[in-house]
C-alpha cells in the first residue's frame, strides 16, 4: 500500500470494554470514540489489535449488548472510505463474521503481513506466541474448538455472557501485575517471538498488543518490536507517517 500524501495508519489495542463493568468501562469507550474521531482526519488506514471487548461472542442471531457508540464511529469511519482492520485478541477470539457483515471491516484470527511505502509490518495481537504460557494456548485451544463453541450457544445469552464477562475479570485476564514491569528482553516472550521471526524473514516493524506495555525496542538490524500497550492504564497507540512509528499517548 502506497501512502497518500499527509495520510497516517494508526493502530491501538487492547481497550477491554465492558470491565470492570459497562459504568466504569463507558469512561474509556468514550475516550477511545473521542480519538477516532481525532484520527480519522488524517487517516489511511485503522489497525484494531485486539481486545477491544473485555468478552465477545456471536451467536446466530445475537450479539452482546452495549458498545453502540464504538460500533457506530467505527461505522462511520468504515462508511467514509477509511479502512479499518480488526485482528481478535484472547477476549474476543470468538469473533466471526459480524464485523465483517455490518460494518465491512475484515477480521483476523492471527499474524498478516503488510507494506506501507518502503516498509514491511507484521502486524497481530499477539496472544499465544513464543515460548511458555502453555496454560493458556491449551486453553486457546479449547475455547476455539468448534464442539466448545457449538456447545456455548446452548447455553442462554443472559447466563452465557454474564458468566463469560465475570470470568474474564476474576481470572484478572484483563492485566496483571505482570503487565506494568519490563522483564527484559531475555524474558519478554513476544520480543523473542520476534526474533525468531526474523530469522527466517525481515520486517521493519513486528506490532503486537496483548502485553498492555507500550514499548518499542529494536530487535535486528532496521527491525523493531513495538508493543502498543492498553486503554486502560496508559491509553497509548501507534501512528506511522509512511517513514517513521511512533507510540503516542491520547491525554485529551
Amino acid at each position: 500500500m502506497q501512502l497518500t500524501p499527509n495520510k497516517k495508519i494508526y493502530f491501538a489495542s487492547d481497550q477491554h470494554f465492558g470491565a470492570p463493568t459497562p459504568e466504569l468501562s463507558f469512561p474509556r469507550e468514550q475516550k477511545f470514540v473521542a480519538w477516532l474521531d481525532e484520527v480519522k482526519r488524517d487517516a489511511e488506514a485503522i489497525f484494531i489489535l485486539g481486545d477491544l471487548f473485555d468478552f465477545w461472542f456471536e451467536y446466530k442471531t445475537v450479539v452482546p449488548k452495549g458498545f453502540i457508540r464504538v460500533l457506530g464511529k467505527l461505522a462511520e469511519i468504515r462508511d467514509s472510505g477509511i479502512a479499518i482492520y480488526f485482528f481478535v485478541g484472547n477476549h474476543d477470539l470468538w469473533m466471526e463474521d459480524y464485523f465483517q457483515k455490518e460494518l465491512n471491516i475484515p477480521v483476523f484470527h492471527d499474524n498478516q503481513e503488510y507494506t506501507f511505502g518502503n516498509k514491511t509490518f507484521l502486524i497481530g495481537h499477539g496472544d499465544g506466541k513464543g515460548p511458555g504460557d502453555l496454560g493458556y494456548k491449551r486453553m486457546k485451544k479449547v475455547f476455539t474448538n468448534p464442539f466448545f463453541k457449538w456447545l456455548f450457544r446452548w447455553v442462554h445469552p443472559d447466563i452465557g455472557v454474564r458468566l463469560a464477562q465475570y470470568l474474564s475479570v476474576k481470572n484478572k485476564l484483563i492485566s496483571g501485575d505482570e503487565d506494568v514491569t519490563f522483564l527484559g528482553e531475555e524474558n519478554e516472550w513476544l520480543i523473542l517471538y520476534s526474533k525468531r521471526k526474523l530469522e527466517t524473514k525481515h520486517y521493519n516493524y513486528l506490532v503486537f498488543g496483548h502485553r498492555h506495555l507500550p514499548m518499542k525496542l529494536s530487535v535486528g538490524e532496521n527491525a523493531e518490536y513495538v508493543n502498543l500497550g492498553d486503554w486502560i492504564s496508559y491509553f497509548t497507540y501507534g501512528v506511522f507517517d509512511g517513514e517513521n512509528f511512533e507510540i503516542k499517548k491520547y491525554d485529551n
